[in-house]
């Protein structure tokens, strides 16, 4: 009679510690089975023997009503480098076999599906459900064999996914599930179906206890295997050593907790053999897991199917590129019990469908009906149609000058500007790489979008500066001093720049003020002009577009100064000093007086100069002199009177404004009483 068995290990479960107790196949098991791409190679096993009485792998099974768990549930986890390989997800025996035990007859080929009550229907729903909802879902209802089914073939993205089986009806229905290499089915609480048609041990789960649970408990709880003369269940843990477990009563369950030491780590496999005594075909018994109580998956499913069994519904669904080449990362999604659709990755847009094996009906390039059988179904879809146009200026006053050859980064790709990217529809985030000799601002993300071009365009503020240096800084009056003023940059690209010099009063030159070029990272833009310097003041150079400005300045020494001296009746003397210092704009003038007698009505004869464009003025006079002396300065034109003044020496200031040159605002003073 048939009897699943197991197919392989997964990959997983080769790094493991196995039991000297190994699992066996019938003969019968180890032929080929019938062809499919998602379908895993049988591995030969060791017949059973007296030393080796494992005899193979536990059916799973569904209960339809009064049971302790209604839907029974295996969790499937696909890791980021798993994701996108086929899961195969095989079923035997997914359907309600009418000829194997229906109203107390147990037919040949007994594999546990037991109806209670004869006319009365019974179907089993398949869903398969992950982080985006349904993958697949697929109901079987009853017939008169059992069927091997290929229930999804495609890959998965990365993720945890769950397959659920809930039965309806007075009954239950056994089946076996086997996924492809490198994936695994694990579930905490799960239901296996022990039969009388298999006197020996046979394999319900696999547990690994990694060293980290070492301190802790592991429980292992069974249900409803309805007493020891039933069966017997036990744990063969690592190095061989067998652990009898409870033998739970009818409709109660039995909990073995095992305190977890470092020789107790590696792979445990729980097994049950029904015995002799048995008064039953076949027994629906729940094994749950525990670790300090909370619920541990272990390693269920895997299978050989017996001979001569062959795929009574497959599905294979091919998605490719215009060139036949598999899109990578697309998969497809069953909705309902005959229709698939394409899950493409992001941008990607379905073409065409097609039904290359099988029958059924295109319902659009995205979706196909067909009908239950060898179907194989492709669809085409092209790659993402959208581009990125990436440009670089640099941002210079009001203008825009456009960079070539500049570096940056989309997409993982290093690429220079100006460059247009082929992109799938989306947002892309664009990192500019630093330019010597300005800043950035990370741009906004460029979208592209189906059939048309983003644009993302990277500013670059550029740095510069301008100076200005006057040698030599201190002249003569109205002597010549050179200028020159400098544009300067770190940045490697030319910059257009216009250096000019605005020159204040009193100084001259006969050479132009101005000058463009261009300058970057060691090329400055430099204007160099002679100028006649004839007052102390700044001068100013201005780059332009930006408007950059800086100063310079040069101090003209004392224009000059003049002596007078004057004796008078009763030998009275006094002398008159006068000096002319240039200051900013205008002049400091000082007539210093000294007089050995009083005297009555001193006339300082100082003249203002001619010439220029307007009127030389005076400023107020401020008067510093002996202690004793209360002398009021009094400015009438040309003369300054002082109406006595007693001996010693008396200072004169005043501020002298005049446009006239250096060499021009000296006058010789005189003195007379």
């Amino acid at each position: 009679m048939p009897t699943v068995f197991p197919a392989r290990l997964s990959v997983l479960l080769s790094a493991l510690l196995l039991s000297p107790v190994a699992l066996a196949q019938t003969p019968a098991a180890q032929t080929p089975m019938a062809p499919t791409p998602t379908a895993p190679t049988a591995q030969p096993q060791p017949a059973p023997t007296a030393d080796n009485p494992v005899a193979g792998l536990l059916p799973l099974v569904s209960v339809g009503e009064k049971w302790i768990q209604d839907v029974e549930s295996y969790m499937v986890v696909v890791s980021p480098q798993d994701a996108g390989k086929p899961l195969g997800l095989e079923i035997y025996s997914p359907g309600f076999n009418l000829g194997d035990y229906v109203d107390g007859r147990r037919d040949e080929g007994y594999f546990g599906d037991e109806l209670y009550k004869k006319n009365e229907s019974f179907d089993t729903t398949f869903t398969l459900v992950g982080p985006g909802g349904t993958v697949a879902e697929r109901k079987y209802g009853q017939n008169r064999e059992h069927t091997w089914d290929s229930l999804f073939a495609g890959g998965l993205s990365a993720g945890t996914y769950t397959l659920r089986v809930n039965s309806r009806g007075d009954g239950k229905n056994s089946y076996a599930l086997r996924v492809a290499s490198p994936f695994a089915l694990g579930s905490s609480d799960f239901t296996v179906n022990a039969r009388s048609t298999t006197p020996n041990p046979l394999l319900a789960a696999r547990l690994n206890v990694p060293a980290d649970w070492v301190g802790k408990t592991v429980g292992i709880l069974n249900y409803d295997i309805d007493g020891p003369k039933e069966a017997e269940t036990f744990a063969v843990l690592p190095g061989g050593k067998r652990a009898d477990l409870t033998a739970s009563d009818n409709g109660k369950t039995a909990t073995d907790p095992f305190k977890i030491t470092p020789e107790m780590v590696g792979e445990w496999q729980v097994f049950i053999r029904v015995l002799p005594t048995t008064q039953q075909y076949s027994n629906a018994v729940r094994y749950s897991f525990r670790l300090d109580g909370q619920p541990v998956a272990a390693r269920v499913g895997g299978f050989n199917p017996p001979a001569g069994a062959k795929v009574g519904n497959q599905l294979i669904v091919d998605v490719v590129d215009a060139q036949g080449r598999p899109v990578p990362g697309a998969s497809y999604t069953l909705i309902g019990e005959s229709s698939v659709r394409p899950q493409l990755p992001s941008g990607y847009v379905a073409v065409s469908s097609s039904i290359v094996q099988g029958t059924g009906n295109i319902i659009s390039p995205t979706e196909v009906r067909y009908q239950p059988g060898f179907t194989k179904i492709r669809f085409v879809a092209r790659a993402p149609e959208g581009q990125l146009m990436v440009n670089a200026v640099a941002i210079y006053g009001d203008q825009r000058i456009p960079l070539t050859g500049v570096p940056f980064e989309v997409a993982g790709r290093t690429l220079t500007a100006p460059a247009t990217v082929p992109l799938a529809p989306g947002d892309y985030p664009v990192e500019p790489t630093p330019v010597a000799g300005s800043t950035f601002l990370p741009p906004q993300p460029g979208r592209v979008s189906e059939g048309a071009a983003g644009r993302v365009t990277i500013e670059y503020r550029v740095l510069s500066d301008v100076t200005l240096t006057t040698a030599p800084d201190i002249v003569n009056a109205c002597d010549v001093t050179q200028l020159t003023a400098s544009a300067r940059t770190d940045f490697p690209y030319r910059l257009p720049g216009r250096l000019g010099l605005s020159l204040p009063t009193g100084w001259t030159s006969d050479y132009p003020l101005e000058a463009s070029g261009e300058f970057s990272a060691g090329q400055p833009l430099r204007l160099k002009v002679p100028v006649r310097v004839c007052r102390s003041d700044t001068a100013e150079a201005t780059l332009n577009p930006i408007g950059l400005r800086t100063t310079g300045a040069v101090r003209v020494q004392s224009p000059g100064s003049v002596n007078v001296t004057r004796t008078v009746q009763g030998g009275a003397r006094a002398s008159l000093n006068k000096s002319v210092d240039a200051s900013g704009q205008n002049y400091q003038v000082t007539l210093s007086l000294k007089v050995d007698s009083t005297l009555e009505n001193v006339r300082l004869i100082d003249p203002l100069p001619t010439g220029g464009t307007a009127p030389a003025t005076r400023g107020p006079l401020q008067l510093q002199g002996p202690g004793l002396a209360n002398v009021q300065p009094r400015a009438d034109g040309d003369v300054i009177v002082l109406s006595r003044v007693v001996p010693g020496t008396y200072t004169l200031t005043y501020t002298l404004t005049s446009d006239l040159p250096a060499d021009r605002v000296v006058t010789a003073p005189d003195l007379d009483w």
